[in-house]
């Protein structure tokens, strides 16, 4: 194969480019750019060096030879941009050859230069350079631009992968391409597909259909897969380089089987050949290359309904092994000692099995996630507890579990912080991490510590991606590394949370309440603050309830009226509503917190779904939590305003934290407000 395409330019001195196509009518233009700022890749490479040089083209000459496949790939992805082909155009060459001193199938190197060349051994290496590649390319006016980089580059971990719930609440097969597309684009390459739940049985079973019939569905009836959507959600993860993992969830997490047949109990003797038969159905969609795992669930048996014999998952597990599929299975979950080749995948703390090879979920559920203080944790936590993957550790799996019902599909989105979760996890499971930093899973490092010096380079690039990639997507994260808070307390409220302290009163530097003298901490750096986190990770304070307060001043160059993320305590977006009820009109929370800006208070939203319980999964979530609800509005006047925040915590709430962030939104998603500036210094009065 021997695409061409044409027109190349090299522009150049180190962060300086005169753009000159006097023949295209074009004037001289000079720009100030750094290369590495405006040319982020994420993940981020093993080895990468960014030159002085950009290179502009208007035509693209594509020498693929055993790469047919993926050099079509790059000549489709060049026509969508406007670039087509011809014989004098940059010349990009994709190289069939092994890199010396990298043993990764999945590695590859990229060099631009005056031309492209890019090296793999294998197509999946190919693949992930034309990846690097795609992110690299910029468009203006008529030409393509690319800066001169060096890049070799492999993946820390063999399986980077991804999960979605969709036993629970189904996905359309349209939504499921796009997350995929994404995913292929972030070089994770693993879509764990759980397709059974107690709601419903989502893969159709040509010999049991009663599994998808209405009586077997709590939830979304009607909605599920069949076999040939199935296929093509297969086909298209193969398309990119993305191995599929179904899961048939059993014998916990089954009540829609068990309604389906008019089962009392697992155990009853129909269960395992009837289970047999499922298994033999999905091994047949897909061949031991397409989808070498099958996943079989087995955790959470908490009620007797789902208690079986051990052996029966025994032989269960062998039937399938038969087959020529490896077997994953929950830890914790069912423990099966005469198991020896199962693969754990890791949920909670658990660790895995002595001897046996694991998947990495721990703490990792987006659907637990606050859109801030979350990306911290996907930052600081070292896939595996280790730098890298061998033959045991073989990496890790993103999660998401909307437990909760939800009133259409597209709120998985808007009200799970997927999209920037896969950028920061990304980078983590395939770069990996040297260190494990606990300290930081429920807030970030220190202002001006090393640490967040390096988390601050990684959101600047995902904030560029966010506004290339994402700009009809939810993304639902803006930068938060200037945002910085003064706290003081915990005060204790004797079971009272709407007590009031001297705080509220006055600022000043300290406070003495009985004999005890209080002074303000920090500062604190984000947009969420977890005081104590609902996991137990280290925060602010181990005591069980008590009162802060937070402080911080934002500078504005006018008066305005401002849109602020503003919530209190936070919501997961699953198992019930936890910590609930949901607040009554006129409230924030139920534990009364307050926010002031200069002296005044801000009024709560207008909920639309006030005080519910715990116990509500069937009720969708409308506006609980800030990011998927109407932003509120705040005054700010010229110059350097004071906030003020008031955060108690006691009886049933579950979550102790506070978000606060000024947005601006566009079309389709949100940015930050680059004209306002943070200061964590005391004022001595709230004007």
């Amino acid at each position: 194969m021997n695409i061409m395409i044409n027109k190349v330019t090299q522009l150049s001195t180190a962060f300086t480019i005169c753009l000159l196509w006097l023949s295209m009518g074009c004037k001289t233009e000079k720009t100030l750019i750094s290369l590495e700022d405006s040319y982020p890749v994420i993940p981020t490479p093993q080895e990468i060096t960014y030159g002085t040089k950009q290179l502009t083209f208007e035509f693209v000459s594509i020498t693929a030879n055993k790469f047919k496949k993926e050099g079509n790939l790059l000549v489709d992805f060049f026509n969508s941009k406007g670039i087509g082909t011809a014989k004098n155009g940059l010349t990009i060459t994709l190289i069939n050859k092994e890199l010396p001193h990298v043993d990764n199938e999945e590695a590859y190197s990229l060099i631009i230069g005056d031309t492209i060349a890019l090296t793999a051994a294998t197509d999946k290496g190919i693949f992930y350079g034309i990846q690097t590649l795609k992110q690299l390319f910029r468009k203006q006016n008529r030409l393509g631009t690319f800066p001169e980089i060096k890049i070799v580059d492999w993946p820390a971990f063999k399986i980077r992968g991804f999960l979605h719930d969709t036993g629970r609440n189904f996905q359309s097969v349209a939504q499921l391409k796009e997350q995929i597309d994404v995913l292929a684009q972030y070089k994770m390459n693993v879509f764990h597909w759980h397709l059974t739940d107690d709601p419903g049985w989502r893969l159709e079973s040509k010999k049991y259909p009663e599994l998808q019939s209405d009586k077997a569905t709590a939830r979304g009836k009607g909605k599920f897969y069949n076999q040939e959507e199935f296929k093509e959600i297969l086909d298209y993860c193969a398309d990119r380089q993305i191995t599929l993992i179904p899961e048939f969830d059993i014998p916990g997490h089954t009540a829609a089987f068990r309604r389906a047949f008019d089962l009392e109990s697992m155990a009853d003797p129909r269960v395992l050949p009837i289970l047999m038969d499922l298994f033999d159905e999905l091994i047949s969609l897909g061949n031991e290359d397409t989808m070498p795992y099958i996943h079989m669930g087995t955790d959470e048996v908490r009620n007797k309904e789902e208690y079986v014999d051990k052996q029966m998952i025994l032989t269960l597990m062998d039937h399938i092994k038969k087959q020529g599929r490896e077997i994953i299975v929950w830890k914790e979950g069912i423990e099966i000692e005469e198991d020896s080749t199962s693969i754990n995948q890791l949920w909670a703390q658990y660790s895995p099995k002595e001897g046996h090879r694991f998947i990495d979920s721990r703490a990792n559920y987006i659907n637990h996630l606050d859109p801030f203080a979350g990306m911290a944790r996907l930052f600081f936590q070292q896939p595996c507890r280790q730098p890298q993957g061998d033959e045991l550790a073989l990496g890790g799996i993103l999660c998401t579990w909307p437990d909760n019902n939800v009133n259409q599909e597209r709120d998985i989105l808007r009200q799970n912080p997927i999209y920037p979760s896969i950028l920061f996890y990304s980078d983590a499971i395939w770069k990996g991490k040297d260190k494990n930093y606990p300290e930081y899973w429920a807030n970030l490092p220190k202002k001006n510590s090393p640490e967040l010096q390096a988390f601050q380079a990684f959101e600047e690039k995902v904030l560029l991606h966010r506004d290339l990639f994402f700009n009809e997507k939810e993304f639902p994260y803006v930068k938060q590394t200037d945002i910085e808070w003064k706290i003081i307390g915990p005060f204790d409220h004797k079971g009272e949370v709407g007590k009031i302290f001297e705080v509220e009163k006055v600022l000043k530097e300290s406070y003495t309440i009985n004999d005890k003298m209080f002074t303000w901490n920090g500062p604190y750096v984000g947009a969420t603050i977890h005081l104590k986190h609902f996991f137990g990770f280290p925060a602010l304070t181990e005591e069980k309830s008590g009162t802060f307060y937070a402080h911080t001043k934002i500078y504005s160059p006018e008066a305005r009226e401002q849109e602020f993320w503003i919530g209190f305590q936070g919501w997961s977006r699953s198992g019930g509503r936890r910590g609930g009820p949901t607040p009554n009109l006129g409230e924030w929370h139920y534990t009364h917190p307050k926010i002031w800006v200069n002296g005044s208070l801000v009024a709560p939203p207008i909920w639309q779904q006030p005080n519910l319980g715990v116990e509500t999964p069937e009720i969708a979530f409308v506006d609980e939590d800030y990011f998927y609800r109407t932003p509120t509005v705040v005054p700010l006047k010229k110059g350097w305003n004071n906030l003020l925040l008031k955060i108690p915590h006691g009886g049933n709430s579950w979550k102790w934290m506070f978000s606060c962030v000024p947005i601006n939104r566009t079309k389709g998603n949100v940015k930050e407000v680059k004209d306002l500036k943070f200061s964590s210094s005391m004022d001595t009065t709230l004007k």
